[in-house]
């Protein structure tokens, strides 16, 4: 796969399995936060939401209480 490589970027591709490996940890572990009821305090928005009255995992994104569609375009956009 990579016969022609040299050892620079042998490297850099090491660097960022590792990196999207550290991501991959973190969004595990904020799921099983999450999902035991474990939230920050204080509010989401302006209008005084709480972050624990929208729901878990993807039904936060689609459904009847789902974060707004500006609050996604922060999420996605950043």
């Amino acid at each position: 796969m990579l016969t022609d490589a040299d050892q620079e970027r042998f490297d850099r591709l090491r660097y960022v399995e590792v990196k999207h490996g550290r991501i991959c940890q973190l969004a595990f572990l904020g799921q099983i936060v999450t999902r035991n009821g474990i939230h920050l305090p204080g509010p989401i928005d302006m209008a005084g939401d709480s972050f624990d009255s929208y729901p878990n995992g993807i039904a936060a994104l689609f459904g009847d209480n789902a974060i707004p569609q500006a609050g996604l375009l922060q999420i996605v956009a950043f």
